[in-house]
């Protein structure tokens, strides 16, 4: 007899939600974006490594503080991103719009405290964390902190329509954005640090007047009534503390899990402000060239949210495994590649910035063991736990980061540089082990699964 096939057993198979032009058109823009965004504290440091050990060292210290405070407007904007993504995915606009608003109802209130607190204890919020650091570096270091304070609420604005308009698969704009803030913050530094001669105030200013540009325009561009989450009429935003609630239970986490990893960065930046100015100014130019060989590939994490925030809110959970597997792969390649560019630039760099060669010589030799270490265990040390996020999966993350940050990167640099007197490379040697801890943790994490029984909306 002749076997009747079972025609209703067999299912047309759904295209995925990203291909990889769909997929491209996120991740580059985002990742030029990400970049982008890291040049803006970059050319204050460039421009003012001229002026002197003082004004770099001063710069260097503030930035610290600017970094803690900007991830963690991110962290919220990002919880954002993953609720609204969510909304897209299950084709609840109307949602997602409401959504959008509350974002930037509490962002805005919080920056706004933030910056009201450190305008006002601009002096004793530097000196509790820096201690007695040279006079000529606190007071550089005070101008930049105020003008980077007053920027504080443009910042969280920025943050909130980018993110918005990543919810929609949007990166472009965001990018074009940046491109355009950084050569704005470029051209004033020059002009305000090199024509005026107004030193660290000019090159801050520069900064903050780029970053209220950056803010005035994607807030422009979200009134679009042809996108799917438009943004208007600010003022008659009123809290939806439901929605707000969805909110801070994946934004909260994140901006924990960002601001302790930040503490513990300047809690090792007052360890490193009592080696001397030589120190202080290679630490901090290393921070910045170990920031951009990540860069590109950070900004794939954050596109991985939209990604797998949408796969999930449509119920499509194998692929949302599939993209975190694919994106680490791209992250992989990414940084290994940004390593050696940044391997070969280092020495330029050091000669360019203007930097005495007692801190060139520690930059180059840093920066060698990083382009060693950093390939073989950033990217499942820190990509996974952008999916992980996006998937509800938030106080996992956060404490497994919090815990390994501050037991290998904060106490164990402490305890090698005062006891052991190795100098900043401890704060590497330290960095290096919280970046294996998590690598292990989180993949484990990663195969068993577990971070997909979680539920955003």
């Amino acid at each position: 007899m002749k076997k009747r096939r079972n025609t209703a057993a067999v299912r047309p198979v759904q295209p995925r939600l990203f291909d990889n032009k769909k997929l491209a058109a996120l991740l580059i823009p985002l990742a030029l974006d990400q970049l982008l965004n890291s040049f803006m504290g970059t050319v204050d440091t460039l421009v003012v490594s001229n002026l002197g050990s003082a004004a770099i060292s001063a710069v260097s210290l503030v930035d610290s503080i600017n970094v803690l405070v900007v991830q963690a407007f991110f962290a919220l904007a990002s919880g954002g991103t993953v609720v609204c993504s969510h909304y897209l995915g299950c084709k609840k606009e109307n949602h997602a719009r409401e959504a959008a608003r509350q974002l930037v109802f509490i962002t805005f209130i919080m920056s706004l405290i933030i910056a009201g607190v450190c305008l006002a204890l601009n002096r004793p919020v530097l000196k509790l964390i820096f201690g007695d650091v040279e006079a000529a570096v606190m007071k550089n270091a005070r101008i930049y902190f105020f003008f980077s304070a007053v920027s504080y609420p443009f910042i969280a604005l920025y943050d909130d329509g980018s993110s918005i308009l990543r919810a929609q698969e949007n990166s472009r704009l965001p990018m074009l954005i940046s491109v355009w803030a950084n050569v704005l913050n470029l051209a004033l530094n020059l002009v305000f640090v090199w024509v005026f001669h107004w030193g660290v105030a000019g090159s801050a200013s520069a900064t903050m007047l780029a970053r209220i540009f950056s803010m005035a325009v994607v807030t422009y561009k979200l009134r679009n009534p042809g996108l799917e989450i438009p943004l208007k009429n600010y003022f008659s935003i009123r809290p939806d503390w439901k929605e707000i609630k969805r909110i801070l239970h994946i934004g909260i986490p994140s901006g924990v899990e960002n601001s302790m990893f930040q503490f513990g960065k300047l809690a090792i930046q007052s360890t490193v402000s009592l080696m001397g100015t030589a120190a202080i100014a290679a630490q901090g130019m290393t921070n910045i060239i170990e920031n951009l060989n990540g860069i590109l590939a950070m900004g794939v994490g954050v596109g991985l949210m939209t990604v797998v925030g949408e796969s999930l809110g449509a119920g499509r959970r194998e692929e949302a495994v599939y993209y975190i597997k694919k994106l680490c792969i791209i992250s992989e390649i990414i940084v290994a590649a940004s390593c050696l560019v940044m391997y070969a630039l280092v020495r330029p760099i050091t000669h360019f910035g203007g930097m005495e060669p007692a801190s060139a010589k520690m930059c180059i030799f840093m920066v060698t063991w990083i382009t060693i270490v950093k390939p073989l265990v950033w990217v499942m040390a820190f990509i996974p736990a952008y999916g992980l996020r996006a998937a509800g999966d938030v106080k996992f993350s956060m404490t497994v980061s919090v815990l390994s940050m501050w037991l290998c990167r904060v106490t164990l640099a402490m305890i090698l540089a005062r006891v052991f007197h190795m100098g900043p490379m401890a704060v590497w040697i330290g960095m290096f082990t919280d970046w294996t801890i998590r690598c292990v943790i989180f993949t484990i994490r990663f195969k068993n699964r577990k971070w997909l029984n979680h539920q955003v909306i």
